[in-house]
């Protein structure tokens, strides 16, 4: 079997997460078959260095980009794979042969408003219809988010397979305490915080998050602090507007991107992790919380109830002072905090990307060998 993969987006925040784990437990699972992994030039060492049956072929074009649409069929015809995958809802229309494309979410159609212009929202709607329509299959992260793609557009439930994604591994692993005491330090951790990770979007509803713990602070006795790991803020200074109104100033951090080394002493040190995200096709940063032993405090919508299910404290994410409540109950009282991290941990563990990944190669099989 000969599968082409679209890998352009490696380096990504959340579909890079997913490129990176695909590629990595494939070359472990599966020697036999040949990949080709379409690539930015500077990748192509490293998709070598996956195994000898991982072959990188260049291509140029941004993703999103009119280029694409052509130059990516043009760079797959060449190889002449039993099925193309696209990782994200990019489907270019002249791709030949059998193709599976994997949506993530509904992000851009939801909320459109994150798109530069009028043209962009027009180009997703089309880019992901095109896609359901012509793709052999649709893979997707969650229920919720299976459900997001009927709503949209008119497919076959039974074309859509949802497959979890995971953790990393790195996540799992305790570490060393001088390596906990080196983040400790670099970033003064010395008095309690509460975290959270993703970007801050407005869909992320970090600005109410801001005015919860303002009202966590009214009833908390000693010294707190609620760290904001993600993108800069710059685009967006509602946000340093929302800690100015509440007076704030140097009980709120915007720390940006970190490694993921520091990011799992980060989540390990919390208090509390709180997600209060108003729509996840998958919502994985509360699960790597939970991973790490840490009590999570998530919002009752999208897919968040269906990956947490009972291991977190689940709130309306509109309502400020539910979620305030919320984060008070689990730093006050050390017997919820504990029944959080046992519960967290049992639940990481049902996601493996060993197995989401030999899932997928199933897929690959089935549809190279559809006729």
């Amino acid at each position: 079997m000969r599968v082409a993969i679209d890998t352009r987006k490696l380096h990504d925040f959340g579909i890079g997460t997913y490129i990176r784990n695909l590629l990595r437990h494939l070359a472990r699972l599966d020697r036999q078959s040949d990949y080709i992994a379409v690539c930015r030039p500077e990748d192509a060492d490293s998709i070598r260095a996956l195994g000898p049956n991982f072959r990188p072929v260049p291509d140029r074009s941004a993703p999103y980009s009119v280029r694409e649409q052509w130059s990516l069929p043009l760079t797959v015809s060449r190889e002449k794979p039993d099925v193309f995958h696209a990782p994200h809802y990019v489907l270019p229309t002249l791709m030949p042969g059998r193709t599976m494309v994997t949506i993530h979410d509904c992000i851009h159609l939801m909320f459109p408003e994150y798109l530069p212009c009028r043209m962009a929202k027009v180009y997703a709607r089309a880019a992901m219809y095109s896609a359901t329509r012509r793709a052999s299959r649709i893979l997707t992260v969650s229920e919720s988010s299976k459900r997001d793609i009927l709503r949209f557009f008119p497919v076959d439930p039974g074309k859509i397979t949802v497959i979890y994604n995971a953790i990393d591994e790195r996540f799992r692993i305790q570490p060393a305490e001088d390596a906990t005491a080196r983040v400790r330090e670099r970033y003064q951790l010395a008095d309690p915080f509460v975290l959270y990770v993703g970007n801050v979007k407005p869909h992320k509803n970090v600005e109410r998050l801001i005015e919860a713990f303002a009202l966590v602070l009214r009833r908390w006795p000693g010294k707190l602090t609620l760290l904001i790991i993600g993108e800069a803020i710059s685009s967006f200074p509602t946000l340093r507007r929302a800690v100015h109104r509440h007076q704030l100033h140097g009980r709120v951090r915007f720390l940006g991107f970190v490694p993921e080394d520091t990011l799992s002493v980060l989540y390990r040190l919390a208090g509390v992790f709180v997600f209060p995200s108003l729509y996840e096709g998958f919502g994985l940063p509360a699960l790597e919380a939970m991973a790490c032993g840490t009590p999570v405090v998530a919002s009752n919508v999208s897919s968040l109830p269906e990956v947490l299910d009972e291991a977190a404290l689940l709130v309306d994410p509109h309502s400020a002072p539910e979620i305030a409540d919320a984060i008070v109950r689990v730093l006050s009282d050390p017997a919820v905090g504990a029944e959080l991290r046992a519960k967290g941990l049992a639940r990481a563990e049902q996601f493996s990307w060993p197995r989401s990944v030999a899932r997928t190669l199933e897929i690959y099989r089935e549809v190279a060998n559809e006729r």
